[in-house]
């Protein structure tokens, strides 16, 4: 009889996985409540920047790497399909998806640049850079906000820890978004609702119920 890979998980084991299951739940929940009115103004002013910029013809640009790129398209596309409203669509651009300018950009110049190239491409005066670095250290963002510094953009930052490279760059009327915390995987759920948040802010502003 040929033996099995498969491994055998004994009472103990499956209790620890359930056991390490609970505090993931816990320690995100116990985060988001605790970290609440800390982000609130930052997430309100932020929302208040989207709503002006977009209110006068302008756009959003996003980016980010790894999981936050993911985060960047999310909100990208929140805002030009629906998030939980019926509305018109409203212009953003996610910087990580073009595969064929993303590439280029890292062959011909080098990696920090593929954000940075696409801002000075795309960004004008008036327009929104939302910036999503976990540990505020990613140098291709901090070169995309650089970029959008020299176009007259203005910067919501998603950054965790003490804010990295990112927090002494922006300026008075950027806002920094800085989930207190060291975890990768605990900002990052943070940064989604932080996502949420915006997205519904904007329906309701531009949108007014009637």
């Amino acid at each position: 009889m040929m033996p099995t890979n498969k491994p055998n998980l004994s009472t103990k084991t499956a209790m620890n996985s359930r056991e390490r299951i609970e505090q993931h739940f816990f320690s995100s929940a116990q985060l988001k409540l605790s970290a609440m009115k800390t982000l609130a103004p930052g997430i309100e002013r932020a929302s208040r920047h989207l709503l002006e910029s977009l209110q006068h013809g302008h756009k959003v640009l996003s980016c980010g790497n790894g999981g936050s790129a993911a985060d960047a398209q999310h909100f990208s596309s929140e805002l030009i399909n629906r998030f939980e409203r019926e509305r018109p669509g409203l212009p953003a651009i996610a910087l990580t998806t073009d595969s064929s300018a993303l590439t280029s950009i890292a062959n011909d110049y080098h990696y920090d640049n593929v954000f940075a190239r696409q801002i000075e491409a795309l960004g004008n005066a008036g327009d929104i850079l939302l910036a999503i670095s976990t540990s505020g250290q990613s140098t291709s963002v901090i070169h995309g906000i650089k970029a959008a510094h020299d176009c007259e953009m203005t910067i919501i930052a998603l950054t965790g820890g003490d804010g990295g490279k990112i927090a002494p760059l922006l300026t008075e009327r950027d806002v920094e978004i800085r989930v207190p915390a060291h975890s990768t995987a605990r900002i990052q759920e943070v940064h989604l609702l932080v996502i949420h948040c915006l997205c519904d802010l904007l329906d309701h502003g531009l949108y007014p119920e009637k």
